[in-house]
């Protein structure tokens, strides 16, 4: 066969290759499950790291606004009314120290009436102003002092072996916090002589007082002191160190009892410059351990000086 008789072949090339008749849409459509998937793993990521307050808040920004109705116009069928909404509920960051529930007191006889005539006797805590809101947790702080006053003196009543120390504690109110004072007596120290051990019995003493003082979130400041009897050893060791050691054997019976390390503000010696018993100043109650709860509130009360 010549070469005039071969045969003509065309070739006919599509374009776009195998699937072209699909499009781009699929790209389309992995865009979006790629996104979805980034928002997920950004979603999973921002819960772990968000701290309970943080979540808190969040929640609370979005949760639903209390919403209250007035009325305006004629109050007739078209009067209309005018819905007023307090608007998002935006959490407060910052934590309170101490958080008490401020309960209006119980109403005796009588009272109801003399309320109507005066007007509620009670407000909320949004009523109050700041100096009103301080005083009134000053109040509720002094009332817990109390109490725990209540607490370690019939804890020492019921306790046998404690009894006998009712005489070296000593609890009263200063403007700086309720103050809990173990004392030596003529017979019965607290620690051994000259030393920062402490003795059986005040163990047992610190650990009833950390049952009860655990219970209150205030910061303690533990102080040891000392009389004026001189002494000192001949390394140098004096009331200084002593009164200083004393109050860290203190600090560690409280850790040990139960008490939070957290909760501990201040451990500080003053040796014998500030005595119980100024005009006595070698009498044995001024070697002592001092344990104060410090005021969280910083209002004055009335009742101290």
């Amino acid at each position: 066969m010549s070469n005039e008789e071969q045969p003509i072949i065309i070739k006919k090339v599509v374009k776009g290759g195998h699937g072209g008749h699909h499009g781009g849409a699929w790209k389309v459509a992995y865009a979006d499950f790629v996104t979805a998937m980034m928002a997920f793993f950004l979603l999973l990521w921002l819960l772990n790291v968000t701290t309970d307050e943080q979540k808190a808040g969040i929640a609370d920004y979005f949760s639903p606004s209390t919403a209250s109705v007035s009325t305006s116009g004629a109050n007739g069928m078209l009067g209309g009314q005018t819905l007023v909404t307090d608007g998002a509920k935006i959490s407060d960051t910052g934590v309170p120290t101490v958080v008490m529930n401020l309960t209006p007191p119980e109403s005796t006889d009588g009272a109801s009436d003399a309320g109507e005539e005066e007007g509620s006797s009670t407000e909320s805590i949004e009523e109050l102003s700041d100096e009103e809101l301080e005083h009134e947790l000053a109040e509720r702080e002094q009332e817990a002092f109390d109490e725990a006053v209540d607490a370690i003196q019939q804890a020492i009543q019921d306790v046998p072996e404690l009894a006998d120390l009712s005489k070296n504690l000593i609890i009263d109110m200063t403007p700086e916090g309720m103050r809990i004072q173990l004392v030596d007596q003529d017979r019965k120290s607290m620690f051994e002589s000259g030393k920062a051990d402490l003795l059986e019995h005040t163990s047992s003493l610190i650990q009833m007082i950390t049952r009860v003082v655990e219970r209150l979130p205030n910061k303690i400041k533990i102080t040891g002191h000392t009389d004026a009897t001189p002494f000192r050893a001949d390394d140098g060791y004096g009331n200084w160190e002593l009164s200083s050691d004393r109050a860290n054997a203190s600090r560690r019976a409280l850790l040990q009892a139960g008490l939070a390390p957290e909760r501990i503000a201040m451990v500080t010696g003053k040796a014998e410059t500030e005595p119980l018993f100024p005009e006595e100043p070698q009498a044995p109650s001024n070697r002592r351990i001092s344990i104060v709860l410090l005021r969280e509130s910083r209002a004055p009360l009335p009742n101290l000086e």
